[in-house]
């Protein structure tokens, strides 16, 4: 049998090993450095115990790594401590005009955008990500105030971000693996709702649905739909928020969702600066870290689809471990994948000591398979980790990752 598939063997059965056989922690070093050994010599692993404060294991953990989608864990940590867990993103309409006393409104109507991932259609938002805001509460909040027809049109307002449609990975095009962004998405830039084909013109086609919806309430608009941003002194007519974001954080984090990163970073610069762009935001997250003293060697974008992020592991577990200490830790915690139960890690450790007892963030690139968070072993102790692994097979390399995971939760 070839040696590498024997290899890949032997750590399968390592990761299925019941709770009784890791002992004690006596052995837990010597078992994560065989297993670092295998991932060759482009990866690296830092492990503390947090109760302790002592360090477990360290291999190559100076050396920064392609991050892949452990980068998530800069975007969505400066987020929450940018906005506060219950911070939410607005999209509004806006008006040009005047409302006549018989109903009729003598102007334009804007939707303008806040950077709000979830914004769409009510069937997709609430089958998706269980509400949000809608076209279809725009359109009632209108009917309230007064309005039976529009003289003028609708337009799409994106300009809380720049126009870039996607990050560095696909040259600020739009990317296959994300879709269109825009300070104004619909859908998730979906060309329908069953997910065939992208909008090539994000707050063009949201300007559209808002006619639709306009039109099935008996509210006539007299001309087509475009884009165009709103002009000065247009008046706010009606607004909807998104989930808060400790749930946007989630519906990042547990599936990695490389649309609502994408979205997020630029929100962090459009807070800050007034424009959404990807370098700003992934500028602000490296600046977060860097004052919780665990600076990543540079972020490039906000989901990790760039090569250009990178941090060592113990730098990404001291990132981890500052994050305890803050009031929105509770919401980043909640945020990440648990093994064996949900997200990325759900269909991972299904048996063993670290199903339900450790949770974090995955990653995978062409040659990349990351793995970080936390860890709470058998005997009580808690445990932080990360785990880089570059120039590997990420299959294989997750079969190494599980074993190091229920060596460290197996330890009574």
């Amino acid at each position: 049998m070839p040696r590498p598939l024997v290899l890949l063997l032997a750590l399968a059965a390592l990761a299925l090993l019941p709770a009784g056989a890791w002992a004690s922690g006596a052995g837990l070093r010597p078992k994560l450095d065989r297993s670092m050994r295998a991932a060759g010599p482009f990866s690296g692993a830092y492990v503390e115990n947090v109760t302790t404060g002592r360090t477990v294991f360290r291999s190559r953990h100076t050396s920064p790594r392609v991050l892949a989608s452990n980068t998530k864990l800069y975007t969505t940590a400066a987020a929450l401590a940018r906005f506060g867990s219950d911070g939410t993103l607005n999209t509004n309409v806006q008006g040009d005009g005047d409302l006549t006393t018989s109903g009729t409104y003598r102007g334009n109507l804007y939707v303008v955008g806040g950077g709000d991932p979830t914004f769409g259609s009510q069937r997709f938002a609430s089958r998706a990500y269980g509400g949000g805001g809608t076209v279809e509460a725009l359109a009632g909040q209108l009917e309230e105030a007064g309005i039976e027809r529009v003289t003028g049109r609708v337009y799409g307002d994106a300009s809380a971000h720049d126009s870039l449609r996607g990050g560095p990975d696909s040259g600020f095009g739009t990317s296959i693996y994300v879709g269109p962004l825009s300070g104004l998405s619909y859908n998730r830039g979906l060309a329908t709702e069953s997910g065939r084909g992208y909008q090539s013109n994000p707050p063009a086609f949201a300007a559209a649905r808002l006619d639709d919806a306009l039109e099935r309430r008996g509210i006539a608009v007299r001309r087509a739909p475009l884009a165009k941003r709103r002009p000065p002194g247009a008046e706010e007519l009606a607004v909807v928020e998104s989930p808060p974001m400790d749930r946007l954080v989630r519906l990042t984090n547990k599936p990695s969702d490389n649309f609502f990163a994408e979205l997020l970073v630029k929100d962090l610069a459009l807070q800050t600066s007034g424009l959404g762009t990807t370098r700003g935001g992934a500028r602000l997250a490296a600046g977060f870290a860097s004052r919780l003293g665990a600076a990543p060697a540079g972020l490039a974008d906000g989901s990790g689809l760039s090569r250009g992020n990178r941090a060592s592991p113990v730098r990404v577990a001291k990132f981890l471990l500052a994050l305890r200490e803050r009031e929105e830790f509770p919401a980043f915690s909640d945020s990440l994948s648990i093994a064996g139960v949900d997200g990325t890690l759900g269909p991972r450790m299904r048996r063993g000591p670290a199903r339900g007892r450790c949770r974090g963030k995955t990653g995978t690139l062409s040659n990349v398979s990351a793995v970080s968070g936390y860890c709470r072993a058998l005997s009580g102790d808690t445990y932080v980790f990360s785990i880089l692994m570059n120039g590997v097979n990420p299959f294989g390399a997750r079969l190494i990752q599980d074993g190091m995971l229920q060596a460290i939760a197996g330890v009574n």
